[in-house]
């Protein structure tokens, strides 16, 4: 009914590309690391989240008109890249503090911090929106009547699917890391090296031109 074709394709390919390690999973495994499943949890949450943005804006259209505008696309980019690199930066500029249960006003405080960053990472990210306006199309037909509910069933089975994978990644790796986190030398590693990585992905944006 609403021309979706090859359904179970869909969810394979979706499946491995969820699985493949990206961007995503090192911040996921990072945030695990330093505040366990919860922070984990919260990363995961946050990620798919940004990538609802993009999978609406598929589905009305906003984001052929992103990638038809070239001003739109370049404010995007720039708030985007601006956005990374203040928080690869605080990253690296932080001290590093021992892993605390999450407990109290501070902990929310701080789970929120990690989840709206999971949000801003995809949701100012214009690579995100060409993923999706390349993918979704592909599996529902030209003529389908429905195709703004089309790209957003088929965008929520994403999402879905890798939330499902995220959560379960947050937990090996908090488990894995439960004695690291009592170590200030490695919490300073992974502030490092998400702060680099923020870093690496805003200069990827900024690079980013409209095709």
């Amino acid at each position: 009914m609403l021309g979706i074709h090859e359904l179970w394709l869909f969810v394979l390919s979706g499946v491995l590309l969820n699985v493949t390690p990206g961007p995503d999973t090192v911040y996921i495994i990072g945030r695990s690391m330093q505040m366990g499943w919860r922070g984990g949890a919260a990363a995961a949450l946050g990620i798919s989240c940004g990538c609802f943005f993009h999978v609406a804006g598929a589905a009305i259209g906003l984001s052929a008109l992103l990638m038809a505008s070239s001003t739109a696309f370049s404010i995007l980019k720039l708030v985007g890249a601006a956005y990374l690199l203040f928080t690869g930066l605080q990253m690296l500029w932080s001290r590093p503090t021992l892993a605390a249960p999450v407990t109290g006003e501070d902990d929310r405080s701080s789970l929120r911090r990690v989840f709206l960053q999971g949000v801003f990472t995809n949701a100012l990210n214009p690579k995100v929106a060409l993923f999706f306006l390349a993918f979704l199309p592909q599996f529902v037909a030209a003529d389908a009547p429905h195709k703004p509910l089309a790209f957003l069933t088929l965008g929520l089975i994403f999402i879905c699917t890798g939330t499902l994978w995220c959560l379960v990644l947050a937990a090996f790796a908090a488990k894995a890391a439960h004695r690291l986190r009592q170590s200030e030398g490695v919490i300073a590693w992974i502030n490092r090296t998400l702060g680099g990585l923020f870093i690496y992905l805003g200069i990827r944006v900024a690079m980013l031109e409209t095709r």
